[in-house]
């Protein structure tokens, strides 16, 4: 790693381009062309990057876990409805960061500004070594899983199978949004519509059916007998998780066309969106199922189709797939740009701050994430580092908003064109820590060993990052990488 900071790389970048103002780079002369990361991100493509990372899997195969923990149909309705709104207040949050602190990468960028390089890289490298890894393995076995499923019906899908057409699709997304931005965010717009039709193939049916009277399941909706003031909490972490996502535009907000405008807009037009389809979607799956058999199902959205639709509910399973891919679509994206800024500000190897020199894609930044995802996926156990990484999510996410009200009081002439109440940013913070605490006190083992893992950062932060005098044979063998990796990757330094 490299502690150079971003004035460093100017300078370098001054000296490289020599006295005709030309970048050398391993093909010879550039052209007059700027090389860096283009404004592409519109309206609606920052719309469907958010509505197509948020709708993964989840409100297709498993609904259950807010059920489960409510206790009855109609608290988890209002579940639903209460995690939509909380997730508002907090993407609300996160576009006032993103209208006055103009930077891409997100979380990490957030916590640099208010509370310095050393909390920053600390999220950093949680990020890097586990939990981003492990949630691209996730989803895209999920991916995996259900682009097989229809190919092997009745029969249960080889795990060996799953993990190759897993690796697959990793590696498609890979190379996409290595090869070209615009192609990536079109792609992503694609996806998007798929995953809305597809949920739309479930809310319409499901209305007809409230509408002709099937409405037996609603009867005592909320009968209050199997309702634990101990089991709320954790339904609502379960929603919680459902609408994470809300935060990634703002991990790209360089490339943001007219960001003062467009983040704000875009993160309340989806989120207005998404908690539509997920409660109407859950009121669907409630005509067809009782509670009773909605928990039974491992899969509900495809019972619901194969109780309304018949031979139809083969085609589920491949909507479910493109969800899944179109959110590691979007993780991606999103997740290279904040490796990007921090290669920038110094925290990561130099290269990861360079863009290809044709297709003007952070092609170093992208693939960083590839051997770790492919490594856990064939080695690790991803379930439990998950479980052991969860809380931090929503630990770093409150340290980002209390950021944000730190900067109210430190920086109060910081130009914010788009401020909200400071109510929103004060309940969402208090409920992110609340669920901190809940797992701290529900699950201290699997807490404790995640948490450790992020302390790990404090050590890496020392020798990579503070300590000014590294040995000559270190240095030299970092710059001998770096520049390995320019050549070989064809990546130059992007302009400013």
């Amino acid at each position: 790693m490299t502690r150079r900071s971003v004035s460093t790389q100017k300078d370098d970048k001054v000296a490289a381009n020599g006295h005709n103002g030309t970048q050398s780079h391993p093909r010879g002369k550039q052209d007059d062309k700027k090389v860096g990361l283009g404004k592409k991100v519109t309206l609606l493509r920052g719309i469907s990057m958010i509505i197509g990372t948020i709708i993964g899997a989840g409100i297709f195969i498993s609904p259950k876990g807010i059920l489960k923990h409510s206790g009855s149909i109609g608290m988890s309705l209002i579940m639903w409805i209460a995690c939509g709104v909380l997730s508002l207040f907090g993407a609300l949050s996160y576009a006032e960061l993103g209208t006055c602190i103009k930077k891409s990468g997100g979380h990490y960028t957030y916590i640099l500004e208010a509370f310095g390089p050393q909390m920053a890289f600390m999220r950093l490298w949680a990020d890097l070594i586990a939990i981003r890894p492990a949630g691209m393995a996730v989803i895209s076995l999920a991916f995996g899983q259900y682009i097989l499923e229809p190919l092997f019906m009745p029969c249960d899908v080889s795990p060996l199978a799953v993990k190759l057409a897993t690796a697959i699709g990793i590696t498609s997304v890979m190379y996409l949004n290595s090869i070209s931005v615009t192609w990536t965010v079109r792609i992503q717009i694609f996806l998007t519509f798929s995953k809305l039709l597809a949920i739309s193939i479930i809310i319409v049916p499901g209305m007809y059916q409230l509408f002709k009277g099937e409405t037996k399941n609603f009867e005592n909706a909320f009968e209050m007998s199997n309702v634990e003031l101990s089991g709320l909490p954790l339904a609502f972490y379960s929603g919680m998780y459902a609408y994470a996502g809300w935060f990634y535009l703002n991990f790209v907000t360089e490339e943001v066309d007219n960001p003062e405008r467009t983040v704000p807009l875009a993160i309340c037009i989806s989120m207005g969106i998404v908690t539509s389809c997920y409660v109407l979607a859950n009121v669907a799956y409630y005509t067809v199922m009782s509670a009773e058999e909605l928990l039974a199902s491992e899969a509900v959205a495809v019972t619901f189709a194969e109780k309304l639709m018949g031979n139809f509910s083969i085609a589920v399973p491949l909507f479910v797939a493109l969800s899944c891919y179109g959110s590691m679509n979007g993780c991606l994206f999103a997740l290279s740009r904040m490796f990007y800024v921090a290669s920038r500000e110094g925290h990561l190897p130099e290269v990861l701050s360079m863009v290809h020199v044709h297709r003007h894609t952070p092609l170093a930044a992208v693939l960083i994430l590839y051997p770790m995802t492919m490594l856990q996926l064939f080695v690790g156990d991803i379930y439990s580092l998950l479980n052991f990484m969860s809380f931090l999510r929503w630990l770093f996410i409150g340290v980002v908003v209390l950021g944000l009200i730190y900067l109210r009081y430190t920086k109060p002439d910081l130009h914010r064109p788009f401020k909200v109440p400071l109510f929103i940013p004060v309940v969402f913070c208090l409920t992110c820590f609340f669920m901190v605490s809940l797992s701290l006190y529900s699950d201290p083992v699997n807490t404790g060993i995640g948490f450790a893992i992020s302390l790990t950062g404090i050590p890496a932060y020392y020798i990579f990052i503070y300590f000014n005098h590294r040995p000559k044979w270190l240095q030299r063998a970092l710059d001998s990488f770096n520049r390995t990796l320019q050549i070989l990757l064809l990546v130059i330094p992007a302009e400013q």
